[in-house]
């Protein structure tokens, strides 16, 4: 499983200490320096049936200053995921990987559910 994370974050704090909690093994990278591949940016729209606004941090500066609300429909998917691909920032996180899921923000109820976790 893979953690994308950016490290300031709280809510992506809380999402280390649930998986560290509940012994759930991860690999984290930093969302910024190392963000998700196009192939796991697409991964993960495949899991939300195709719904960006699911991936993007529509509440993000990056997100509000690029006006990126307003250029959204006129964009084709590719760009899109090319400046995820290049600003992390842009990228709802927590973003977890798994085998055969992926969630973005982090929602413990949600999360235990996906995780199998009581």
């Amino acid at each position: 499983m893979i953690l994308y994370i950016y490290s300031k974050c709280s809510t992506c704090q809380e999402a280390l200490r649930f998986l560290k909690k509940n012994n759930i093994p991860h690999t984290v990278k930093e969302i910024v320096s190392t963000p998700p591949s196009t192939q796991e940016l697409e991964k993960m729209l495949s899991y939300y049936e195709g719904n960006s606004k699911k991936i993007l941090n529509t509440s993000g500066m990056l997100y509000r200053e690029m006006g990126l609300s307003q250029k959204l429909e006129k964009m084709q998917l590719s760009e899109v995921l090319q400046l995820l691909c290049q600003n992390g920032m842009l990228i709802k996180r927590p973003f977890l990987l798994g085998d055969g899921f992926g969630l973005t923000g982090f929602n413990e109820k949600l999360w235990s559910e996906k995780l199998k976790t009581n």
